[in-house]
């Protein structure tokens, strides 16, 4: 019990609480992100009741993350060129905007598919520029404190998956009971939240970082140190490929939600809810142990997870076993998502800081969308089992690739 009270030291656990930007960051995303995810769920079951069609969800997902794939290496240079903060205000605003006309095409009956389409995409600019930004701002939210990096990433990821049990639960009944458009509005009105947090903090002056360099020269710097840095360059490598052939196979949930399973909207929501839960499982594994454990080989247990849980997934005509396996999902994809960014975070000098993580969102971000696009396809051709098979067993090959060419990250600590 000793042993246990002492791993279970609250101000150790949460010692990234201690900073009062980082927690006025929590709560305002945490109200954020519920109205996110509800509005993820509403949009991917819109799509499908409008098209009937696995190939346009994964092409809605294209769309939505094509910017990232395209501008987050450049937009990496304009985050450790301007203050961060007034970056994430600008995106959030951006946000709500677009959150609101999507309610109100879809309130007045006018939405079709292709409004959906263009809002994905001024949807996925803003994400080009915010999710290298918020990677970076954690670090001056603790105040450069490193001890507390892998704290912040955790209990952000905590964050998220809390949101993402409870926005899908509750988009998934607001879509059953009123429809789409309500559950777009209230994801507008959720951002006022962050926007309201991040208005309320104090960054030091010299948080804001410039440099009279070119751009072109700067985005260069940052490749050389990435390629000169094997550890990192895999890092970056393997988020990529997994999120191309792995998590692109998320896409096919609501397919399997309702021609599979034959759940529903509601049902759609639990599951995933259930892959929030197995990511927040994870997330406060890493919170309260995190610094104990070989974090090099954390990262590769959680990927030997990620092909299995597909394949079943694919197998399974058992709402509960499908539910159990996308907790098992989400455990293995906030594990490696956690692990990963923290490596980065702890080994690349804040200078180079927003630089490399671009790449970091760019290989998550960009790579994802290819896979949900060729997952959806394949999907509509052969089936929404036989795709995520493939998927599956895919990520099973991956692992051979992780031993023989980045055999290093294994040794990261």
């Amino acid at each position: 019990m000793a042993n246990l009270s002492q791993s279970l030291n609250w101000s150790q656990t949460f010692s990234a609480m201690r900073h009062r930007n980082f927690r006025l960051f929590f709560w305002g995303q945490l109200v954020s992100v519920i109205g996110v995810w509800m509005q993820t769920t509403a949009q991917q079951w819109l799509v499908y009741r409008i098209t009937g069609s696995q190939t346009s969800l994964g092409l809605v997902t294209f769309i939505n993350f094509l910017p990232v794939l395209l501008l987050s290496l450049f937009m990496g240079v304009v985050t450790d060129q301007f203050p961060r903060r007034k970056l994430l205000l600008l995106t959030q605003s951006w946000f709500m905007l677009l959150a609101g006309i999507l309610a109100l095409l879809t309130w007045f009956g006018m939405v079709q598919y292709w409004h959906i389409l263009m809002l994905s995409f001024l949807l996925g600019i803003g994400n080009a520029l915010d999710m290298p930004a918020r990677q970076a701002f954690v670090v001056e939210m603790v105040d450069d404190d490193k001890r507390d990096v892998m704290n912040a990433v955790s209990i952000n990821s905590a964050l998220f998956n809390i949101a993402r049990i409870v926005g899908p639960a509750i988009g998934g009944i607001v879509v059953a009971a009123f429809g789409e458009a309500p559950a777009f509005a209230l994801n507008s009105l959720s951002y006022l939240a962050v926007i309201y947090a991040l208005a309320l903090m104090q960054i030091s002056a010299s948080a804001a970082v410039g440099s009279r360099a070119k751009p072109l020269d700067r985005m260069k710097d940052g490749f050389r140190y990435i390629f000169d840095q094997k550890a990192i360059l895999g890092l970056v490598f393997l988020v990529a490929v997994f999120s191309m052939v792995g998590f692109g196979a998320l896409t096919l949930v609501p397919v399997f939600a309702k021609d599979i399973l034959n759940i529903g909207a509601a049902g759609f929501g639990n599951l995933l809810s259930w892959q929030g839960i197995g990511a927040l499982i994870g997330a406060l594994i890493l919170i309260i142990f995190g610094n104990r454990f070989h974090k090099g080989k954390l990262l590769f247990r959680s990927r030997l997870l990620l092909g299995p849980g597909i394949i079943g997934l694919a197998l399974s005509r058992t709402p509960w076993l499908s539910m159990a396996l996308m907790a098992v999902i989400g455990y293995s994809f906030i594990t490696q998502l956690v692990l990963t960014n923290t490596l980065i975070q702890m080994i690349v000098p804040d200078e180079l800081r927003g630089r490399v993580l671009s790449t970091y969102t760019w290989a998550l971000g960009g790579f994802y969308p290819l896979g949900s696009l060729a997952v959806g396809f394949l999907g509509d051709r052969i089936g929404a089992p036989n795709a995520a098979l493939i998927s599956g067993v895919g990520c099973i090959l991956l692992i051979g690739v992780n031993l023989a060419v980045f055999p290093s990250i294994q040794k990261l600590r």
